[in-house]
């Protein structure tokens, strides 16, 4: 059966005022008129519907972590699809290497290409390998098993569960060489967890790093006469990302990142504390795990150490444009741009032929339904408001029936 959705809906084109139809998971006609002013967007009572979110950093959510295995790991997906993200990577925390093998074999059926989704949650499109390739010096709320790479211990791993990302850390002995030949095998390496030079990350840009894992953090800072790792980033990265809680990073570092890196794109680095209450939550899996305490929208070791975040994407939207970005622009970069980076041609844009993947919101940017390749998901309650339930006809914003006809634009 088909289905359609109406409102002010985000193209490659901008804003249209119409309805896009979808049946088999993916979107079949996407008609309107195109709105020449976003400003309008948001003053009009037409339901905003943006293209589902992408969180290529995601380490737990609703009381679960990735590490726990597969169970977990569709709780944690559950998790964020009703808040509109529909496809993430699973990223792992430092452990011993064993404790990543058997993470890795655990995930592996749920994010190989064509694994069945679970129903009611977001698409794992693969791994986000975070450790343990890090600097025990910057390790932030890793725990203390880092260690040096080997291509052959990571092609090993993304035998057991394909491996999109890996962030390490350039001035460990052996990375720098190392990382043009895990670009040529297909990875994107990004710089994190480090506390390399300014020159360090420069040469390892060069190699072939493709980016920064979560920039400013757990990397050595911007000084006038050390720039550090953030001075490389913002003086030459093309693609980094942002947890845009607006905790982990002070907002007016935000604005800096966003205005230097023309990739950039933001991330969650969610953890099991996301999506529920203040409390103790853990990070990793069995006796290593990491004791983390939810407070006051951030969740930190007991010293005080900030350990990943309580954030999802939908409140990251919110606080974009509290930054002062426009909608489409702040879509975008939760969206858009991850894509781009994976090289994924159809998610993160609302077009024919993309997946459809949905998240729709009201004029103060409450979620009201969110759509998983075709398949409606219940949102959760935003903060200002009750959110929808995405059940079909119920929904004010979203019908079954036939699908209007295909006027490509």
């Amino acid at each position: 059966m088909a289905h359609r959705i109406e409102g002010h809906i985000l193209t490659p084109a901008g804003f249209v005022a119409g309805a896009l139809a979808f049946d088999g998971g993916r979107i079949s006609s996407l008609r309107g008129e195109l709105v020449t002013d976003e400003r309008s967007v948001r003053e009009g009572s037409r339901p905003i519907v943006l293209p589902g979110f992408v969180d290529l950093h995601v380490h737990g959510g609703g009381g679960h972590d990735v590490m726990d295995g597969a169970e977990a790991a569709q709780a944690v997906a559950r998790c964020h699809a009703a808040h509109g993200t529909t496809a993430m990577l699973a990223t792992t925390l430092t452990a011993p290497i064993d404790e990543v093998r058997a993470a890795l074999a655990a995930l592996g059926p749920l994010v190989r290409e064509g694994a069945t989704r679970a129903r009611g949650a977001a698409r794992w499109l693969g791994i986000h390998l975070e450790g343990p390739y890090l600097n025990p010096q910057r390790l932030g709320a890793q725990p203390a098993f880092a260690r040096r790479a080997t291509l052959h211990e990571v092609l090993a791993l993304h035998a057991a569960a394909p491996i999109r990302v890996i962030t390490l850390a350039p001035e460990v002995e052996g990375h720098l060489p190392l990382i043009g030949a895990l670009r040529d095998a297909g990875f994107r390496v990004q710089i994190g967890h480090s506390n390399g030079s300014y020159e360090e990350g420069l040469a390892a840009l060069e190699a072939g790093a493709a980016g920064f894992t979560h920039v400013f953090n757990a990397m050595s800072g911007l000084h006038q006469r050390q720039p550090g790792m953030v001075g490389a980033a913002l003086a030459h990265a093309r693609h980094a990302e942002l947890i845009a809680d607006l905790v982990t990073v002070h907002p007016g570092a935000a604005r800096v990142a966003l205005r230097a890196i023309p990739g950039l794109y933001c991330v969650s680095d969610a953890t099991a504390a996301a999506g529920m209450p203040d409390g103790e939550y853990h990070l990793g899996h069995g006796p290593h795990a990491q004791r983390v305490h939810k407070c006051l929208g951030a969740v930190r070791l007991a010293d005080g150490t900030l350990a990943g975040s309580t954030l999802t994407l939908d409140q990251a939207l919110r606080n974009l444009v509290q930054l002062g970005l426009g909608l489409a622009e702040a879509s975008r970069r939760l969206s858009t741009v991850a894509c781009e980076y994976l090289g994924l041609t159809d998610r993160g844009r609302l077009a024919v032929g993309m997946h459809a993947d949905c998240a729709v919101f009201d004029r103060d940017l409450n979620l009201a339904g969110v759509w998983v390749e075709g398949e409606a998901v219940a949102a959760a309650a935003s903060p200002s408001g009750t959110a929808a339930a995405a059940t079909g006809a119920a929904t004010p914003v979203i019908a079954a029936g036939p699908a209007p006809a295909d006027r490509r634009r």
